[in-house]
């Protein structure tokens, strides 16, 4: 085989369960491109067995190829550890580009070894800022994004922010959004689930709550403030609490988990597979969440989201879509959860037009290829 007929290697980095939701769509659709081999590295910053067990083989997701095993740590010393065994990974793979996506440590470790190695980087997600530097998944978007060749972006206000950053334009690429890929795949899967009935909930009755963010649930007076909201909310509409296990952590380890567990009027239940989530999630009738893919994905679904933070790295989301940003103030999250379940709630616009449309996957992998044969 001639050099010009060798194959070209993409090397994509995942640390979490949603970034393989991520890298999913890209991975099917470069399987149309013989002259590409794509290897998925999964350095092991979030890992479950059960989970990604059930994950996997929902998702119908492949295995990846190199798993590091860097989970837990402090920020700087997990981030440490996961550039030396990446780079060792590098040295012997020798990946003509490195994809990262999302922004967590795992995303700007990887775009910084590879940058360092003189490989070309594409970033999935990019130009998304909070304009809160208190949070690490802010430092990692705006590092990641000023060193990579490849700016990959879901709307123009994004692109916008990049370009007020100075990134130069032929750098960007607007492909939609990655994560409602899967969404469009498998809304009528879920729908036929009806996961609510097994928690003996009314369609359209009850309320989805998640919270995983440090400034929620690593202090125990802000904890504890959440817990109560979460009581008083319980009087208007039943509530599903799927707990992440940092969350669950903290609620044992400040004696809350008891008044959760004996709220009748909320089920907490254990973290769920993406389908069971995404059927209970189409039947409710608002999401709380501190999260940031819900943001979007409950405004392609037209169901209200009440963001329990001060500050959105997807403002789109509530200026085009069915999100509000309300911040913690108990009076103030309980006053708009009200006016929704009194009917008054945000008419989203069409989303699609900017793409989300469940084929970013194909877009964005042929950017990469035509990046290649450039």
């Amino acid at each position: 085989m001639s050099a010009s007929e060798q194959k070209r290697v993409i090397l994509s980095v995942v640390g979490t369960r949603p970034n393989f939701m991520k890298v999913g769509p890209i991975e099917e659709s470069l399987k149309q491109h013989s002259s590409i081999e794509h290897v998925i590295l999964h350095t092991g910053q979030h890992f479950d067995t059960n989970m990604s067990e059930v994950f996997f083989r929902d998702l119908k997701l492949r295995q990846p190829d190199i798993y590091l095993g860097i989970a837990g740590g402090l920020l700087g010393d997990q981030t440490g550890r996961i550039m030396v065994a990446l780079e060792k990974e590098l040295l012997q793979l020798k990946p003509n580009l490195v994809v990262v996506v999302g922004d967590v440590n795992s995303t700007f470790a990887s775009a910084w070894v590879a940058v360092q190695n003189h490989i070309p980087v594409a970033h999935v997600e990019a130009g998304l800022r909070s304009f809160d530097r208190r949070m690490p998944e802010e430092i990692n978007r705006i590092c990641t994004d000023v060193i990579c060749e490849l700016l990959f972006t879901t709307h123009p206000m994004a692109d916008e922010q990049l370009a007020k950053e100075g990134v130069d334009s032929k750098k960007i690429h607007m492909v939609g959004n990655i994560m409602i890929d899967y969404l469009v795949r498998y809304q009528k899967q879920a729908e036929a689930m009806q996961q609510w009935q097994a928690l003996s909930l009314p369609a359209k009755g009850y309320a989805i709550v998640t919270l995983h963010r440090p400034s929620n649930v690593d202090v125990p007076e802000q904890l504890k403030k959440m817990v109560g909201l979460l009581g008083e909310l319980s009087q208007e509409l039943p509530l599903v609490f799927p707990v992440h296990p940092r969350t669950k952590k903290n609620l044992e380890l400040f004696g809350l988990l008891g008044t959760l567990k004996n709220n009748q009027k909320i089920s907490v239940v254990e973290p769920q597979s993406y389908l069971n989530f995404l059927s209970l999630v189409l039947q409710s009738r608002l999401v709380l969440t501190d999260s940031g893919g819900l943001q979007e994905e409950t405004s392609v679904l037209d169901i209200p989201c009440v963001t329990l933070r001060e500050n959105t790295e997807r403002p789109f989301t509530v200026d085009f879509g069915t999100n509000y940003l309300v911040g913690t103030n108990s009076d103030k999250v309980l006053a708009v959860c009200r006016e929704i379940l009194a009917g008054n709630s945000k008419t989203p616009q069409d989303f699609s037009k900017w793409q989300w449309d469940g084929r970013t996957g194909e877009r964005i992998a042929t950017h990469l290829v035509e990046y290649l044969r450039a």
